[in-house]
């Protein structure tokens, strides 16, 4: 893929590749175990350090063996040891779908010095678009120091391998984005919200750090696949026009796409124009 060329990784072997991959998808588990706490705190404005979790019916103190992610649900058979009260589903697939974007992102970065800072997008991507479907806001909480942690990794990433013009271009996508979605707010207040600025300018980052073709397919895809789905749901009877669907979710999964497809995309159209 186009962005392959983009993240300079050490050449492991398929056994050492495996080993990464699983080493990635556990600590995204656990990962995803934080995340339940972020997406359910971090809204209400409450700390997610203290206190510990506890059952929501009860205030049962969750024990550390029952917290093992996804193991703990399925060993409890989804139900509060304190009161048998029912545990969402939610929990686990929270931990399972973070595991499993950990391990991918894992196995497209490769082991490389940008590693961390795609697998720190990956939690934000999951916290973001669970809270955005919740309550239908972006938290400033998560998406502001976003700035700072994906310059500082990216950064260091550049600092280590040397790629100081994919930091730059990251920087001036992140700018344009941001300028492009605050454009779009000013036009039609109604269609999104300033969370999706702010939002705009930290994916602008990661898209142009991999190219200019991600930033634009990441860009189009967001608006393609919110699109579709608004539709669908207007189709379905479950809204109207004015219907408000979150689009955070949205952005996410065109950055996602953008990341894994730009450079097939972008090597399909330069050759359908004969370049």
């Amino acid at each position: 893929m186009e962005g392959s060329a983009a993240l300079a990784a050490v050449e492991l072997d398929p056994a050492s590749t495996w080993v990464l991959v699983l080493f990635v998808g556990v600590l995204g588990l656990l990962v995803g175990s934080f995340l339940n706490v972020v997406i359910y705190r971090v809204p209400a404005g409450e700390s997610v350090v203290r206190p510990r979790s506890r059952c929501m019916t009860c205030g049962h103190q969750i024990t550390p063996a029952e917290n093992i992610p996804v193991v703990s649900w399925l060993f409890l058979r989804g139900r509060c040891s304190g009161c048998g009260s029912r545990i969402s589903v939610r929990y686990p697939l929270v931990e399972l779908g973070t595991g499993i974007l950990f391990a991918l992102t894992a196995w497209w970065v490769g082991l490389s010095w940008t590693l961390p800072a795609f697998l720190y997008l990956a939690a934000i991507a999951v916290a973001l678009s669970m809270i955005d479907l919740d309550v239908k806001r972006l938290p400033d909480a998560i998406v502001l120091p976003s700035y700072v942690v994906a310059l500082v990794l990216l950064g260091l990433a550049a600092l280590l391998d040397g790629t100081w013009d994919q930091l730059l271009r990251g920087v001036i996508a992140g700018l344009a984005l941001f300028a492009f979605y605050f454009l779009l707010v000013l036009i039609y207040p109604a269609g999104m919200g300033f969370g999706d600025v702010k939002l705009a300018g930290v994916l602008g980052l990661y898209l142009g750090w991999v190219s200019w073709g991600a930033v634009v397919i990441g860009t189009f895809s967001a608006f393609l696949f919110g699109a579709v789905v608004g539709i669908g749901v207007m189709i379905a009877g479950r809204g109207g026009r004015k219907a408000k669907i979150p689009f955070g979710p949205f952005m996410f999964l065109g950055t996602y796409f953008a990341l894994a497809l730009a450079g097939p995309i972008v090597d399909w159209y330069v050759g359908t124009l004969g370049l």
